[in-house]
């Protein structure tokens, strides 16, 4: 049989759920410490904005030359709200379908949009640390800006660290949900054969 046990379509109910909560909590962070803002400073990056202590971020980047950061510049904060509102419509379908082959492209679809959209930021973030304007008050020779992926990098007085917010979580969770269940599927169906 090639339809979906109710651990699939449980799951599909569940991962749906997970990048629903995109549109109302953000999806990255990232927090900025220096002696000179013991407080910190930070930002929050959702799938259709940047909010935070931008304004902060972008007057201390001027200084070393770094792009200034606005919401217009950002293609994805257009196309990655309609991607994910087109995944979550599909997985519905999938679920009518009731197929375990849609619903390992189903999963194929969602490994394929957050392994896009990381490298996408990362991308964002190589260009953003590394073209800088030449006249920029601030010159470190051989010194990129670039912030982590990921993680923890110290950059001049800077710390930086970048992870994942609340909706990055639930993003994260259901990738992790999907391919386990593609797997409990996939050897369910070698049991049956």
């Amino acid at each position: 049989m090639n339809k979906l046990s109710i651990v699939a379509k449980v799951s599909i109910f569940i991962a749906i759920g997970c990048i629903a909560t995109l549109w109302f909590v953000p999806m990255w962070r990232i927090d900025l410490a220096a002696p000179q803002y013991p407080e910190g400073i930070f930002m929050q990056i959702w799938i259709n904005d940047i909010k935070g202590d931008v304004d902060i971020i972008n007057g201390l980047n001027h200084y070393i030359g770094m792009k200034t950061i606005h919401k217009e510049d950002f293609r994805e904060f257009v196309y990655l709200p309609a991607a994910l509102g087109i995944f979550c419509v599909l997985g519905l379908v999938v679920l009518l379908r009731n197929r375990r082959r849609a619903f390992y492209i189903w999963t194929a679809l969602l490994l394929a949009m957050a392994a896009l959209s990381m490298y996408d930021f990362w991308k964002w973030e190589y260009d953003y640390g590394h073209n800088l304007d030449p006249s920029a008050p601030i010159k470190v020779p051989g010194m990129a800006y670039q912030p982590p992926l990921i993680g923890y990098k110290k950059m001049l007085n800077f710390e930086a660290l970048s992870q994942p917010d609340a909706g990055g979580w639930f993003f994260i969770a259901a990738v992790v949900l999907l391919t386990a269940v593609s797997v409990y599927e996939w050897k369910r169906a070698k049991k049956m054969i």
